[in-house]
């Protein structure tokens, strides 16, 4: 544990509050310094990871092909979901946000030549994550991410009678969030729910060519391919691979979903327009919440755990973001601006809470959001 994990009750502080400067002025000082220090060992780190995820790789495969016993065939199924975390969070999420991009010889790391190991079109996610999501974060109409597929994350998403069941949705949307995610970064998924047109023939074509342009081999590797290869235990190869699927997008969605989900995470009308980065930045740390857990345990969420930080500083490795966060609280502690952060449990609980409220048509703003409307 780092700092304060209590619940923070810190009011809502306006774009226009006179220490939103001073507080951008502060963060700027972090930023410039540990930007200034990102270099080679942050490659050499994520390099060792890579090779630690790909001996997992292997272990968790050969275990699953040659196991005859439960106890292996645990083991091989947590070799393997160790390493589809390690690739979705840890290695594969910053890399495609650009962390290592300023570093000489990068490699496949950098952002541009990085293929990520789940089923997630890059491209289309880097237009909907990268450019909507933490540009506009939480700002309605802007933000595609406070409308989750059949998930209403906001008050001020119009509600539809399938978000009475949104807490159902929930259960079938974790246990299988990257096939979903690249439904949603592709916009498939509002096509599907009648909520956006899909547009031209061309533009049908191209959405359609997203969503397959990974479904299509990762699929065929991990439920056709690997099965075949084990011959009569095919059947034990297929269950490996989707319980380590599965593992890793529950303990994913379990990470993404409590940074951004609480009646007290501040959502912004469709017509808030920062006008200085010292805005942005309050923006973004009203949006988020951290969540404190044991360091192995932040590893495997991708520093996600560490939200507000990965919001106001997209470009950083996980390992910077842990380093920076007691700096971070306390900037934000000494201009007055909202810094939530509390055990995983905690926010998990506040999460649960808010999606309940949200099923209802008669939600209520959350008590930042009343107050910026």
């Amino acid at each position: 544990m780092t700092r304060n994990t209590r619940p923070n009750d810190t009011p809502f502080v306006p774009l226009d509050d006179p220490r939103v400067e001073a507080f951008g002025r502060d963060l700027d000082a972090i930023r410039d310094r540990i930007e200034a220090e990102v270099g080679a060992d942050d490659l050499r780190r994520v390099r060792r990871l890579d090779a630690l995820s790909r001996g997992l790789e292997v272990t968790g495969r050969v275990l699953l092909h040659v196991s005859f016993d439960p106890v292996t065939f645990v083991a091989g199924v947590g070799a393997l979901w160790l390493h589809k975390q390690l690739q979705a969070t840890e290695i594969g999420h910053p890399a495609l946000h650009g962390a290592y991009d300023r570093i000489p010889d990068a490699g496949r790391f950098a952002s541009k030549r990085f293929r990520w190991d789940v089923p997630i079109d890059e491209r289309a996610w880097h237009t909907s994550h990268n450019v909507a999501h933490h540009q506009y974060t939480n700002v309605i109409g802007r933000d595609p991410d406070l409308a989750y597929g059949a998930i209403r994350l906001s008050p001020r998403v119009e509600y539809k009678p399938r978000h009475r069941w949104q807490r159902l949705s929930v259960l079938y949307t974790w246990t299988g969030l990257a096939f979903f995610m690249n439904l949603h970064a592709t916009g498939m998924d509002r096509v599907l729910l009648g909520d956006e047109a899909a547009g031209d023939a061309e533009a049908r074509r191209a959405r359609r060519r997203a969503v397959a342009r990974k479904y299509v081999p990762y699929y065929l590797k991990n439920f056709v391919l690997f099965p075949v290869l084990a011959g009569a235990g095919w059947w034990k190869v297929l269950l490996g691979n989707w319980l380590a699927e599965t593992l890793r997008d529950v303990y994913s969605a379990a990470s993404i979903f409590c940074g951004h989900i609480g009646a007290d995470v501040q959502d912004w009308p469709a017509d808030t327009k920062p006008t200085s980065r010292a805005q942005w930045y309050a923006m973004q740390a009203q949006s988020a919440n951290d969540f404190r857990v044991p360091y192995v345990f932040s590893v495997l969420c991708g520093g996600l755990d560490y939200q507000i930080e990965h919001h106001l500083f997209p470009k950083l490795p996980p390992e910077r973001l842990r380093q920076i966060a007691p700096e971070v609280q306390a900037v934000c502690e000494r201009h007055g601006v909202p810094y939530r952060v509390a055990t995983w449990g905690q926010t998990l609980r506040k999460m649960f809470d808010r999606l309940r409220e949200l099923s209802r048509p008669d939600a209520t703003p959350s008590t930042t959001a009343a107050r910026a409307a």
